[in-house]
């Protein structure tokens, strides 16, 4: 074997000697077909190489690293090659006289080998590159930014510099390429008068690339999503690069779009269809964990039922060859995948508890989220958790990390935090934005509320917390200087603190703000599902109410045949709770082609949202048949709504079981009286009664309608139900209470969903009486008698509602 290995090399020389004998080491630096090759020039000819030969040797080899699919073995092989030591030692004593371009090649595949940024070399490369930096040209100068990124020396004195160069070259720049690449590396160094012209330039430069430039497209999309902002126009023409590119995306790359548009919360249907089709036929082709767990997280999240099936079966085949950081990409996604098997969550909860000790902050917060959302039971898992979260906190003092803990620590079974944790948070509260001090006000409201479960009596000193996050809430708001800053804090608040404890406040910071609102950052086609949800949920017009509608309709026109469908339904039922039925809008929705494109859409959404879509389909359908008849639209939804009210009708609350005995005795019975009554096109009343001509209550009989066998029902004219006449002059009556979730807060003004209902109801001929939770339970009614003299009086009296 030896002997055959010897002459092989032999071989090899012979050949070499006379193909390349004559030719530049170059050349025949091009003609190697691996590493060892390449190694043997440098070897035999290391005494007269040039630094030319020297670059073009490192960027070959780095070329052959990147078709290897072993690659880190690879790279440390070739690190701990002796050639590479004499390029090392060559390139030591040559670098100064490497061109710029040379120069910083060398230094980006040194970098690539897993050459530490504190080797000398490394510090030398970056030394001579800094004196050079400002005769470097654009395409030198982004490579040497991504040197300095692979560094993390994002904040560093020389990348402010290359930020100041490229801020006063930009009107020069016409390669998008490499302005793409600066802007990523630069992006954190960046004020947003320079982000907005760095926007502005890559627009103007947007149609100079070749729609095949899929990377230069990532680099835009990350880097609107390192300065948090997602500015629409791009991000469209980016995702219609992507598009005309769908048959060249490989795995890495689809995962790493996905990640993007997930961080700048941008979505697109025709994107996510077509990348679920191209990654589920990609299901058989990967074998190995690693890969087939990053397939697991992209396509699970989106695929169907017997795609998620099999992917769930092959996930658990491979399930003990899973890492650390594999099981942790799994329980996330299946936490997405609203996965409900129950096999596969212990298996992979198994894994996560071996390997507990070396997650992250931040890793451990999302392994409680996915469990506790999963519905994970195991309490031997949830003490150790807790108690490794506890110790973190303890010892923990950045404060992005103490924010985490905290939070994972509130998701727990039982959540508590004793004095010491306490003391922690009071230590760092001046120090955070406005989203960590809503997770700390969440997480303390949590405690409130399981105190008396514990005896150390922390129930006190957590009321004062919460009292110092509301003081420093009001202070944050108070610095806020532009919208953007504050819409990046806010717009992914959740529960009730802000809104509840610094609603005044922030209404004057918007106020303050309010000049910074113009038609750059309003009305684009996506920005008018968050404009008009506002009013649509609170039931308020806008001023000059139809010219202001009438100008997002049109902004929204010339966008109805691209805009998601799961998108346009909800502004179709937003507009519609506003009464307000754009036309084209409406002929757009209620289309055969768009209705089958949404039913293609559903598919790929988790249940909840699924149920959501469909419902509110159904209440548009319904607005529109009864509020806009002369449009003609048919109503399609008679099968959904008996599957729905079979499913579940509801039961009575409390305050709703003590009107309904009192209604049966002011209206003579409980045979006068219908609870949880369907009405045409599907309305749930909380009751229902009739009253004749004479005002005389009258008993259900023939007037029930059966759950499940309602008849067959259209809407005419006169407001009369076909099937449903009423003896002459009598009326029917829908009696609804109304809670806290029917009206705005602190105010008495009805929100925009029961407003519609009420509309409706009197459109099918009911007379509606509303009873208001704060009319109920006010003290005038604080008895039986005085409540049933209120309900008389509200059926009885003059019949006004």
């Amino acid at each position: 074997m030896l002997s055959l290995r010897a002459i092989s090399s032999f071989s090899w020389r012979v050949f070499r000697f006379r193909l390349f004998g004559c030719e530049p080491l170059i050349s025949q630096m091009d003609k190697c077909t691996n590493e060892e090759q390449v190694f043997d020039l440098i070897e035999e000819n290391k005494a007269i190489i040039s630094e030319e030969e020297v670059g073009c040797a490192f960027n070959i080899l780095w070329q052959f690293q990147k078709q290897n699919t072993g690659l880190l073995k690879s790279v440390e092989y070739i690190k701990n090659h002796p050639q590479f030591l004499t390029l090392y030692n060559l390139t030591t004593n040559k670098m100064e006289f490497m061109n710029d371009d040379n120069l910083v090649n060398v230094l980006y595949c040194i970098q690539q080998f897993a050459v530490e940024p504190h080797d000398p070399l490394v510090e030398a490369l970056v030394t001579e590159a800094w004196r050079r930096l400002e005769r470097f040209d654009m395409n030198v100068l982004a490579k040497f930014s991504t040197c300095l990124a692979d560094q993390h020396l994002y904040f560093s004195p020389l990348m402010g510099k290359i930020a100041d160069i490229v801020s006063r070259n930009l009107e020069t720049i016409q390669d998008l390429r490499s302005l793409s690449v600066l802007m990523v590396s630069i992006s954190s160094l960046t004020s947003q008068r320079f982000q907005k012209q760095l926007v502005k330039k890559t627009e103007l430069l947007f149609d100079t690339i070749d729609s095949s430039q899929v990377n230069t497209a990532r680099r835009i999309l990350q880097f609107l999503r390192n300065i948090k902002y997602s500015y629409y126009p791009l991000l469209e023409r980016c995702n219609k690069v992507f598009l005309s590119n769908m048959n060249d995306l490989d795995l890495d790359t689809i995962s790493k779009i996905f990640s993007l548009y997930h961080s700048v919360q941008f979505n697109n249907f025709e994107f996510i269809l077509i990348t679920k089709k191209r990654l589920t036929e990609m299901i058989p082709l990967f074998d190995q964990p690693a890969t087939f767990v990053k397939l697991f997280v992209v396509l699970g999240p989106m695929a169907g039922p017997e795609e998620k099936k099999q992917l769930e079966s092959s996930i658990l085949l491979i399930s003990e060859e899973l890492t650390s950081q594999d099981a942790l990409a799994v329980i996330g996604a299946m936490e997405e995948m609203e996965s409900r098997n129950l096999r596969l969550i212990k298996k992979i909860a198994s894994i996560l508890h071996k390997n507990l000790e070396n997650y992250k902050p931040i890793e451990l917060l999302k392994i409680t989220h996915s469990l506790i959302v999963l519905h994970f039971q195991s309490k031997e898992f949830f003490v150790k958790l807790r108690e490794l979260l506890l110790s973190y906190l303890k010892i923990s003092v950045k404060t992005s990390e103490i924010s985490i803990l905290v939070s994972a620590i509130s998701k727990l079974p039982s959540p508590h935090l004793d004095e010491v944790g306490i003391s922690r948070i009071e230590a760092v509260l001046p120090q955070f934005d406005l989203n960590d001090l809503n997770s700390f006000a969440t997480s303390v409201l949590k405690w409130i509320q399981y105190g008396h479960v514990y005896p150390d009596n922390t129930t006190g000193k957590q009321l004062k917390l919460l009292q110092k996050i509301d003081h420093y809430g009001h202070q944050r708001l108070q610095k806020y200087n532009n919208l953007n800053s504050l819409w990046a804090e806010v717009k992914s608040l959740k529960g009730d603190w802000f809104s509840e404890s610094l609603l005044e406040e922030t209404i004057a910071t918007l106020q303050r703000l309010v000049d910074g609102i113009n038609y750059t950052n309003v009305i684009h086609p996506f920005a008018i599902f968050p404009i008009i949800l506002p009013f649509s949920t609170l039931n308020y017009d806008p001023p000059q109410r139809d010219e202001f509608f009438g100008t997002c309709i049109q902004h929204l026109n010339s966008y109805l045949s691209l805009l998601d469908p799961l998108r346009l339904v909800f502004l179709g039922f937003f507009f519609a709770t506003l009464e307000y039925f754009p036309e084209d809008l409406l002929r757009t929705i209620f289309n055969i082609k768009f209705l089958s494109r949404l039913d293609s859409q559903l598919e790929i959404l988790y249940s909840t949202l699924n149920r959501k879509v469909q419902f509110r389909l159904m209440e548009l359908n319904r607005a529109v048949c009864l509020e806009c008849p002369e449009y003609q639209i048919p109503w399609f939804h008679d099968r959904f709504c008996q599957q729905l009210y079979n499913k579940d009708i509801g039961s009575l609350n409390g305050a709703q079981q003590q009107i309904y005995k009192m209604l049966a005795e002011v209206l003579g019975g409980a045979n006068c009286v219908k609870a949880s009554a369907l009405t045409p096109y599907y309305h749930l009343l909380d009751f229902e009664c009739i009253l004749d001509k004479r005002k005389n209550p009258l008993p259900y009989g023939n007037h029930n309608v059966t759950l499940g066998k309602m008849p067959q029902m259209h809407w005419e004219s006169n407001t009369q139900i076909v099937g449903s006449s009423l003896p002459p002059g009598a009326e029917r009556i829908a009696l609804e209470f109304l809670d806290l979730r029917a009206f705005c807060r602190n105010i008495p003004h009805l929100k925009g969903k029961s407003a519609m209902k009420k509309r409706h109801l009197e459109i099918l001929g009911y007379r509606v009486i509303q009873i208001p939770h704060f009319e109920w339970n006010s003290m005038v009614l604080s008895t039986k008698g005085a409540r049933m003299d209120y309900l008389r009086e509200r059926i009885f009296g003059d019949g006004k509602s």
